[in-house]
């Protein structure tokens, strides 16, 4: 059979239009996904929930399309429902979870709903194209061009999307992406598609564009509620949300909703951090950090004349610019990052621990909480084994590793992995390995393991002027574990094992929860 030039406009804009749906399915689910890991943490589980949900109720959407007996009105009813519920989904999730704190039940929800919609779209648009008599348009064309708009969402999701648009306004904008889809799909099937529809559409889109426009309102709105105090700054960068907030002189940075540092005692956790390796360490010429992209730790280390050279690697390039470059965060490091004895690598800390193989006298290791598995693997015993690598005969290393008393079990793991890690300068015996502990009002309990492939030698440590909370006397006390936070068995941690994890998650949610 041989189309007409209106029957082939027809069938062409179909194949367009599954193109542009599977687009838009793709992203609400990434959306969904990115929520769940910012909000619920533990990134692993929750892509691997959002996308077991999402592929069963598409297969139920499937099925469910053979119900609908007008094929064409259908697939324009799914569009502008879709374009509703898709286009919500950041928003209602962000706000939801700002004013009350929960929102796993309604994220799940909405997402079912997008899922079930989204499998309706390629079984009515396989029937609208027979309805036409496209039958050369075959089923299996129409799955490619399907997955090839799931290619594309995929890739410019985290390339181009969250880093220019956000979640809250990318959800808006796809939303908006189906309407037009429907208003498309009415106009080119004007006769066939009813007023009531029409109207609907109409009505859907002006919602959806008007909160694309006000999106930047939104989310200032949504996160007034979610932060006690000013925002004075929100970004979504390919890596986290960043969020600065002031409250008269005290400014507090958030990556992903969880605080990194108060600068009202941030103080406490630096020098804790960073001194008691340094003051221990023999030479002190190069210095790593991984992680610490706010400049506190190098801030703490530049306090050494003795310092040629810090190396400073955090993944996220936005973070060490707005803490290089911003008149008022740059000055929380006393504008250490724009030291010249400072170079700054944007990479991940396993990649970069892998690949260089420079040698350090102090490794200083200021990595987020082990809360998902991605970051776990860098709290691991294969990781501490590249690390220790890097570290020369006599050099010194020191970890942040969680609060001993919030989550005693992970604290424990960590300094249980390190006394299992090879001492590579003597095979057959242990690294020497020194917790820690100290009280930072924002955090709590605070723990740190000292690591170095020889007890350092004993002597009186000699700490840099100018210190406002560390003394000998509370590094003597720092060493001492009280009965509620001493040691208790852990396993390993491993990048089979993840135990860290558990660890970490089982103690804050007994507190928290």
């Amino acid at each position: 059979m041989t189309l007409d030039g209106k029957q082939n406009r027809h069938a062409v804009w179909l194949l367009l239009a599954t193109w542009l749906v599977a687009i838009a399915s793709l992203i609400y689910e990434l959306i969904a996904a990115t929520l769940s890991s910012y909000l619920l943490g533990d990134s692993v589980r929750q892509f691997s929930f959002v996308i077991g949900v999402f592929m069963a109720t598409m297969g139920v959407g499937a099925w469910l399309s053979r119900f609908i007996g007008d094929a064409l009105q259908g697939f324009v009813r799914v569009q502008v429902a879709l374009g509703v519920v898709g286009g919500a989904l950041a928003p209602i999730v962000y706000a939801a979870y700002a004013f009350t704190g929960e929102v796993q039940l309604l994220l799940y929800l909405m997402l079912g709903s997008v899922g079930v919609l989204s499998g309706m779209e390629i079984p009515l648009i396989a029937r609208v194209l027979k309805d036409i008599g496209a039958t050369q348009f075959r089923f299996e064309n129409v799955l490619s061009v399907d997955y090839l708009g799931a290619l594309i969402a995929s890739l410019a999701f985290p390339l181009f999307i969250v880093p220019h648009f956000g979640l809250m306004s990318a959800s808006l904008m796809f939303g908006c992406l189906n309407l037009i889809v429907a208003g498309f799909s009415i106009a080119m099937f004007r006769d066939r598609i009813n007023l009531t529809l029409k109207l609907a559409c109409a009505g859907a889109f002006a919602l959806m564009a008007a909160g694309l426009v006000q999106s930047e309102r939104l989310v200032s709105v949504a996160d007034a509620a979610l932060f006690q105090d000013d925002l004075i700054l929100s970004e979504a960068t390919p890596y986290q949300n960043i969020a600065v907030t002031r409250f008269r002189e005290r400014t507090r940075l958030f990556l992903d909703h969880s605080i990194q540092f108060d600068s009202a005692d941030e103080y406490r956790y630096h020098e804790m951090l960073v001194h008691p390796a340094l003051a221990q360490a023999t030479r002190r010429k190069d210095v790593l950090i991984l992680g610490g992209g706010d400049g506190m730790a190098t801030r703490e280390v530049l306090k050494y004349a003795d310092v040629a050279q810090v190396t400073l690697v955090d993944l996220d390039p936005r973070v060490t610019e707005l803490f290089r470059d911003h008149t008022q965060l740059k000055l929380l490091n006393d504008e250490a990052l724009s030291d010249p004895r400072v170079s700054i690598v944007n990479q991940d800390a396993w990649t970069f621990a892998e690949k260089n193989g420079a040698v350090f006298d102090v490794i200083i290791v200021d990595l987020p909480d082990p809360k998902n598995y991605s970051l776990s693997k860098l709290y691991a015993t294969e990781f501490y084994a590249i690390l220790i690598e890097r570290l020369s005969p006599r050099g010194v290393l020191v970890t942040q590793a969680g609060s001993p008393f919030f989550a005693r079990e992970a604290f424990w793991s960590v300094v249980e992995t390190w006394e299992e890690t090879r001492n590579p300068v003597n095979p057959s015996g242990a690294l020497y390995v020194r917790p820690y502990h100290a009280y930072v009002p924002s955090f709590g309990e605070w723990g740190f393991v000292l690591a170095s492939p020889y007890e350092p030698a004993p002597r009186d440590l000699a700490w840099p002027e100018g210190l406002r909370y560390l003394t000998a006397e509370i590094w003597q006390q720092a060493q001492v574990f009280a009965a509620d936070t001493d040691r208790v068995p852990a396993d390993v941690n491993t990048i089979q094992s993840h135990a860290l994890v558990n660890y970490y998650q089982d103690g804050w949610d007994a507190w928290f929860e």
